[in-house]
């Protein structure tokens, strides 16, 4: 009985191309073809992943990916924290200002300078929103069974002023944190002090805004402008019609707030409803911020963490 070879070892008719002897052009065909865009396997073919026809499934990869990440890390919840990224901590500010008051000084009648000073003048003060957003991490990052546990974590959008405050905090004691980064026109970076395996970039602001909200047990907005009332105002409308689950929704800063939105005027006006003040509630700093958190969850019957666990401020 003839031995049959190894099925490695055989060869196959589909494993060479035409041969020259059977004709001359064939090579040259071939490579021609193999050539073709349309012969790229489609998991490989830049321009067509890039496509506008594939654009459902490069939402679902947008989607897929962190959300298997966050799963392989047990994390089942997130407490969110928004805030403008323009703010900095204190050193920082202080040494901008000083910046343009040297030139103010060299130039004290130029109005875009003296406009320059003001705004440098008004981040020196809101700086105290970056110390604060900090500790806020800080809580969060201590809390349930210590900084090793992920089940509950702080989330931001990855960037820096407020977002990376609050990721430094959970990174202060040594706790993980999210950050969900999106990828903009123009070059920008992750904050420090994300934990590596845990820092996502989108293309799709709609599906970060979703893993924003999938997890969340909190939202916590500190001052910011339009990417901050963004994600303020739609989380309100989820709520305010049902669409999403009612969350502690805190806004840390009475005095900004207060003057940013008059919600008052807005339910005397009629365009909201009375109970639609309770959706959210303006608190001063980041302790009565979480304490809010925690009594909201217990009021619910829902506590964020069983007892013997830490709740953050120990």
């Amino acid at each position: 009985m003839k031995k049959r070879l190894p099925i490695e070892n055989v060869e196959r008719p589909w494993e060479h191309p035409k041969s020259k002897t059977e004709d001359p052009h064939a090579i040259d065909l071939v490579k021609r073809i193999m050539s073709s865009p349309s012969y790229r396997l489609a998991e490989e073919d830049p321009d067509f992943l890039k496509s506008y026809e594939a654009r459902g499934n490069r939402l679902e990869l947008d989607y897929l990916k962190p959300e298997l990440i966050m799963k392989k890390f047990g994390i089942e919840h997130t407490i969110v924290v928004f805030g403008s990224a323009r703010i900095r901590e204190h050193k920082t500010a202080m040494s901008k200002l000083k910046e343009i008051q040297k030139k103010v000084d060299k130039n004290p009648h130029d109005k875009k300078l003296l406009e320059e000073m003001y705004i440098a003048e008004r981040m020196v003060e809101k700086s105290l929103y970056y110390d604060d957003a900090r500790m806020f991490g800080r809580y969060v990052g201590r809390s349930g069974k210590g900084p090793e546990d992920s089940r509950i974590i702080l989330m931001t959008g990855g960037g820096p002023g407020i977002m990376e405050a609050a990721n430094r905090g959970s990174y202060d004691v040594k706790a993980r944190s999210i950050g969900l980064n999106i990828k903009l026109p123009h070059e920008q970076y992750p904050n420090p002090y994300i934990t590596p395996e845990l820092c996502f970039q989108f293309h799709y602001f709609a599906i970060r805004k979703l893993h924003f909200f999938l997890r969340s047990k909190a939202l916590v907005l500190y001052p910011g402008g339009f990417g901050t009332l963004d994600e303020f105002f739609e989380i309100l409308t989820l709520v305010q019609t049902g669409k999403t689950r009612p969350i502690p929704i805190v806004m840390v800063g009475r005095s900004y707030w207060n003057k940013l939105i008059d919600f008052d005027f807005l339910r005397e006006e009629g365009v909201i409803a009375p109970e639609d003040m309770e959706i959210f509630k303006i608190v001063d700093n980041a302790a009565d911020a979480w304490d809010h958190i925690i009594e909201w969850h217990k009021s619910y019957n829902v506590p964020l963490f069983k007892r013997g666990e830490s709740l953050g401020k120990d």
